[in-house]
């Protein structure tokens, strides 16, 4: 019964974030046809940079959203929450420091993906990991070591996987004391 009313609580909830999401899009759209009405030439460079922002962003955001789709298709409830749940060992904590390494574009191209695997039992530690960890770029670290030096890069990063574990530490402990309230 109370599994039903949380359904039906979600399912209102996502509804009224829907609508919420059209009247931010129209508010938008009024402010720029304001703006244009007062200093078009600038107000069409700013059309032309959110239209460059977005075909930048856009394969990145078509990447996560394969990514959601063959999570929910190959990825059940259970074997997310057995690999990055409450019973995740120190694997579940490595891939959470090895995807944010990885993981490549805008962070919040990656919210909507966290969001559905927290929704399917992913620890809020390891999302914690993951986000931390998106400050670690692959292809900087050469010209990091070019301009600091080896040890200085090698000790950066590893101060900075070693943050993000107690990152995740700190909001699971963070987290669960709110949720004894």
């Amino acid at each position: 019964m109370n599994e039903m009313k949380k359904g039906v609580d979600k399912g209102t909830k996502n509804k009224a974030r829907g609508k919420n999401s059209y009247y931010f899009l129209g508010g938008v759209i009024i402010l720029y046809f304001i703006l244009f009405l007062f200093d078009s030439a600038r107000t069409l460079q700013a059309v032309k940079i959110s239209g460059k922002t977005i075909i930048q962003v856009a394969p990145v955001f078509l990447l996560v959203i394969i990514f959601m789709g063959l999570i929910e298709y190959f990825l059940d409830k259970k074997m997310i929450s057995r690999h990055l749940g409450e019973s995740a060992g120190i694997k579940g904590w490595l891939f959470a420091v090895i995807a944010g390494i990885l993981s490549h574009g805008p962070v919040y191209v990656w919210y909507p993906l966290l969001k559905d695997l927290q929704a399917q039992g992913m620890k809020d530690s390891l999302i914690a990991v993951f986000l931390y960890n998106r400050s670690v770029k692959i292809p900087m670290l050469p010209v990091m070591i070019y301009y600091f030096g080896l040890a200085f890069a090698g000790i950066l990063l590893f101060w900075t996987i070693m943050a993000s574990f107690f990152q995740g530490i700190l909001i699971d402990m963070l987290l669960k004391k709110e949720s004894m309230k």
